[in-house]
């Protein structure tokens, strides 16, 4: 009887140090995170995954930052640290221990200036030799991989500002082949750059200013091209649409022309009256009369105290002047008002002479609302009374 009550205690015993023995094969990992503030970060996940074997356990940090995961299995463990679903760093290799809790700790904001320091790195392509052997092998041929790509990129710019520089120089001095040249060279090295393609568009419309025929022609719609390339990357430059606008007028694409020149108004409502006067001069120059007058006539709409649209659009109007079988001239509808406005705006402007001119012109024939500041006052009659 003894024997057997001796028997069940030692297993029992057993039993009891089995049990002890499993319990002591778990363990724990803690640590603290900091975020980029350099404050405790709450809500912070923490992905703790056994390398040796599979096993995944999860845990979010405290109000402290702190966090606690207890019940692992002794074992070898990448913890990371992940926040709103982008994990921000890592720890490889952690191995737990029975008793104490394994610590592992997170600094963002360190973090962040060990990164931001490696971003510089790669731009200088120079790296401390602490930053080289904090480095994994992954991370050493990412670094080495963005240097050789900075240092491409770099040389890829100088090529293509040294182009752009180059054909800027030349197109100041005409030397619009050249222009071309360097201009579609900067083009190529990167086409998404508008103002590359605006030069260029600049480059091809001079050039085909000193070319005839076919080659004028070519180089013409080569430069509408470019522009339009231009304003894809760029529509809201009202300059480009108004360069784009000279352009068109010069290809006599007269529709097109005052359409670009619309929206340029449209988008730059304070020098609408400048795009459409600069509409109405190329026009003018190429012997687009009507288109001419028109345009100047939109400068003024948009812009009344144009002094020089004013003028313009008088010009214009004169042409219309009709002669009567007598011999009197009879001028249209505005053009005496147009003149005025000029000098109204401008009494002293480099073509007040000729507004003048144009009105003493009809003077004879139609009453006019313009008194010449500089005439002399006309005499006073003298009055008295008469003797008795």
């Amino acid at each position: 009887m003894r024997a057997a009550f001796l028997k069940m205690a030692l297993a029992a015993a057993v039993c009891v140090l089995l049990a002890g023995t499993t319990r002591a094969q778990t363990s724990s990992i803690e640590g603290d995170v900091k975020g980029e503030d350099g404050q405790p970060l709450r809500g912070a996940l923490i992905k703790i995954e056994r390398t040796d074997i599979k096993g995944n356990y999860k845990v979010k940090t405290d109000k402290k930052g702190h966090f606690f995961h207890a019940g692992l299995p002794l074992g070898t463990y990448k913890v990371s640290v992940e926040v709103d679903g982008k994990e921000r760093d890592v720890v490889r290799g952690v191995r737990t221990r029975l008793g104490d809790p394994t610590v592992v700790n997170f600094d963002l904001y360190a973090q962040k200036q060990k990164q931001e320091a490696l971003a510089r790195a790669a731009e200088t392509g120079q790296l401390t030799k602490e930053q080289a052997r904090e480095m994994s092998p992954e991370q050493r041929a990412a670094i080495e991989k963005q240097m050789k790509e900075r240092a491409a990129a770099m040389a890829k710019n100088k090529e293509l500002n040294d182009a752009f520089n180059q054909g800027m120089e030349a197109l100041k001095t005409k030397q619009f082949d050249a222009a071309v040249e360097q201009f579609t060279k900067a083009s190529t090295l990167d086409p998404k750059q508008h103002v590359v393609w605006a030069q260029l568009a600049e480059a091809y419309i001079g050039q085909a200013g000193t070319k005839t025929g076919a080659e004028q022609e070519a180089a013409t719609n080569k430069g509408l091209e470019a522009f339009q390339k231009a304003l894809e990357l760029k529509p809201d430059d009202a300059a480009y649409h108004n360069n784009y606008a000279l352009a068109l007028a010069r290809a006599k694409k007269f529709d097109e022309a005052q359409a670009s020149l619309t929206k340029a108004a449209e988008l730059d409502p304070p020098n609408a009256g400048r795009y459409f006067y600069n509409l109405g001069a190329v026009l003018t120059n190429i012997g687009q009369l009507e288109p001419a007058g028109q345009a100047f006539k939109k400068a003024i709409e948009a812009d009344p105290n144009y002094a020089d649209a004013q003028y313009q659009y008088g010009v214009y109007l004169s042409s219309k002047i009709q002669t009567t079988p007598d011999g009197k001239m009879v001028p249209p509808d505005g053009m005496q008002q147009a003149f005025e406005a000029y000098l109204k705006l401008r009494p002293d402007g480099p073509f007040a002479e000729s507004a003048k001119g144009f009105l003493a012109a009809v003077q004879s024939t139609v009453q006019t609302e313009y008194k010449n500041p500089n005439a002399p006052a006309p005499a006073q009659k003298k009055t008295g009374t008469k003797k008795k």
